[in-house]
């Protein structure tokens, strides 16, 4: 795949250290609101925004200008390609991004962990993930994975729907090896013969299938969460005005995208570097954007389903900072004062 990921390795080790160790109540919300700009220009020159593959909408807005038209010479735009949920959450913590598109499930970890980051927008309700594991292989199902190697990155869906299907399956966690790589290097892993099994993010699984003859032993889309457009409290404390502008892209971009989506298709192949049929695949299949924007009670359903697999797993203390994040992580403000039709 070809990428344009701007280097920030340095700031993203030191997140990852520190989220690991956030203590409960780091992420205690900020009650800004959003204000109009002023007279004189906006509230910051600079707005560090990511871009992924697994957020179409994210593309589109890149691709078409729109923030750097409504902003003009006043706020330079910052576009940073996240390579998955976890590595878009630990730019978030770093300050390397203001703005960042991760899975439900990678949020809630990161504000369970002490992460200080509000959704402010539902950019997607996708099937991304599933198990997949190499042509020639021998195993079938679930059941099978016990004793084998499984690729998957931490922190992101795949990895939590590797656990949701593990513990359906009666699994334990501990019966299967779990390399923790990133989702590009899982597909090579995977095709490659050094793991047993991957548990894939699109367009790279279906590029997987397509391209390697890989094969899909495991597919459920229950347990795939939401797609999440998620902001630095810091970022909304001093930047509601850019806040807003980026939302008001996002909902342009549905609308865009549902009207488009060929075109929706292909800017998604150039970026990933896919076959445009992959992408077409990708966009009409297995993603939905015609879904209400604002995070509340239908995103919240599917979180409490993962997060008692947090605790268990070890990746999150305890329920009670699960609880405390489902009841501070959303901020509906912006989605719903979103005006598409203001930018320029």
């Amino acid at each position: 795949m070809r990428r344009q990921i701007i280097g920030i390795a340095a700031v993203v080790t030191a997140a990852a250290m520190l989220l690991a160790g956030c203590a409960q109540g780091e992420g205690s919300a900020l009650q800004a609101k959003p204000v109009q700009k002023a007279a004189d220009g906006w509230s910051s020159d600079v707005l560090n925004i990511d871009f992924a593959t697994y957020n179409p909408l994210s593309l589109i807005i890149k691709n078409q200008g729109w923030l750097e038209k409504e902003f003009g010479d006043k706020v330079k735009v910052n576009w940073i390609q996240s390579a998955g949920s976890s590595a878009a959450n630990q730019a978030l913590l770093a300050g390397a991004v203001d703005v960042g598109s991760t899975a439900g499930s990678a949020a809630l970890l990161a504000r369970s962990n002490g992460s200080p980051i509000k959704t402010i927008d539902v950019y997607s309700q996708p099937d991304w993930s599933a198990l997949l594991v190499p042509a020639d292989s021998s195993i079938t199902s679930v059941k099978d994975l016990a004793g084998k190697s499984v690729a998957a990155a931490k922190g992101t869906d795949p990895y939590f729907f590797l656990l949701q299907s593990l513990a359906k399956a009666g699994v334990p966690l501990s019966a299967v090896t779990v390399q923790n790589l990133a989702h590009a290097d899982g597909k090579t892993a995977l095709e490659g013969g050094s793991v047993d099994a991957w548990s894939g993010l699109d367009p790279l699984l279906s590029s997987s299938v397509v391209n390697a003859g890989s094969k899909i032993i495991y597919d459920n889309p229950s347990f795939n969460s939401y797609g999440f457009l998620n902001a630095t409290e810091s970022f909304l404390a001093k930047s509601p005005d850019l806040a807003q502008v980026v939302v008001d892209a996002y909902e342009k971009a549905r609308a865009y995208a549902l009207k488009n989506p060929d075109k929706d298709a292909q800017i998604l192949a150039d970026v990933a570097g896919i076959d445009p049929k992959i992408a077409a695949s990708v966009i009409k299949d297995r993603t939905k954007l015609d879904i209400d924007p604002a995070p509340g009670a239908t995103q919240t359903k599917v979180l409490k389903v993962i997060g008692p697999i947090f605790v268990d797993s070890g990746d999150v203390a305890n329920q009670g900072l699960i609880d405390d994040a489902l009841k501070s992580l959303y901020d509906t403000t912006y989605v719903t004062k979103a005006d598409p039709s203001a930018l320029k």
